[in-house]
């Protein structure tokens, strides 16, 4: 049972009910569906709470609290919910990422409690395909091996630390980040063109369910930028991604990167939705 409190934390005994609000949506909740998908909803194995918002008996909203607070099909009275409870227990999260609509109500109640952020992205284009993309796709993109991890490692380390403004390497030395990017190695989710030993231009796949995946990392070796190789390297990124990943592709983008949302529709992909990110 659900029980009476309007929000609580909700275990592997509610994880169908979860996974239908989540798939309802499949492309904007890609991320925390996959982790849903995965592992469930026990904490320790999530690595984050999931609370529900619970209406007339009903399970009517979700937000995932860990690394990442993330509010999911939340109208207002659940957002206010939801930011009372993130005030009690206090930060402990690095980003607040959403819809736009349910983030900026999020930040406005918390705000005034949780101090400056170091970065608002008011504006992030969710874009998505189904299609295979209508540009020719670079032949020599393919699946990063697990013995190139020191050579697609640092490229990884450029690119977060360009988009985020911080080196993944801070605080623990990028043991958190080396893992991942091992892990996404390991499960064919790195695709790179790699020449010379050099990382010409490479993305993962950070998310997957059985009905979209999410797009992450890409980047262009900084000499090489401007010739057309995110164009290439994403058709072919897209093209396998739909052949033996998910039917859906997706990302999203922050609204003042024209040339990247130029770029990605080129390669087909169409604005489904709008995120914000408050960044701390």
């Amino acid at each position: 049972m659900l029980g009476a409190t309007p929000v609580r934390v909700l275990d592997d005994r509610h994880r169908d009910k979860v996974l239908e609000i989540l798939d309802a949506d499949p492309v904007s909740n890609v991320f925390v569906s996959s982790r849903v998908h995965a592992v469930g909803l026990d904490p320790g194995r999530l690595g984050a709470q999931m609370w529900g918002y619970v209406r007339d008996g009903r399970l009517t909203a979700l937000c995932y609290s860990g690394a990442n607070l993330i509010p999911i099909n939340a109208d207002a009275e659940a957002i206010r919910a939801f930011a009372e409870r993130a005030r009690r227990q206090g930060r402990r999260c690095s980003s607040i990422v959403g819809q736009i609509d349910a983030v900026n109500l999020l930040w406005e109640l918390l705000g005034p409690y949780w101090g400056r952020p170091r970065a608002i992205r008011a504006v992030q284009p969710v874009m998505a395909t189904s299609r295979p993309a209508p540009v020719p796709p670079d032949p020599k993109v393919r699946r990063v091996r697990v013995d190139e991890f020191d050579i697609v490692y640092p490229a990884c380390v450029d690119m977060f630390t360009e988009e985020v403004g911080v080196s993944p390497n801070t605080g623990d030395g990028g043991v958190l980040y080396r893992a991942r990017v091992a892990e996404l190695i390991r499960a064919g989710r790195a695709f790179a063109r790699i020449e010379d030993g050099r990382v010409v231009f490479k993305a993962e796949i950070g998310a997957a369910t059985p009905y979209a995946c999410q797009v992450q990392g890409v980047w262009v070796h900084p000499e090489l930028r401007g010739r057309g190789l995110s164009v290439s390297g994403m058709a072919a990124l897209v093209d396998e991604a739909l052949r033996s990943i998910a039917p859906t592709v997706s990302l999203y983008v922050n609204d003042y990167n024209a040339p990247a949302r130029a770029a990605y529709r080129r390669v087909g992909f169409e604005e489904v939705d709008t995120f914000m990110s408050i960044l701390f």
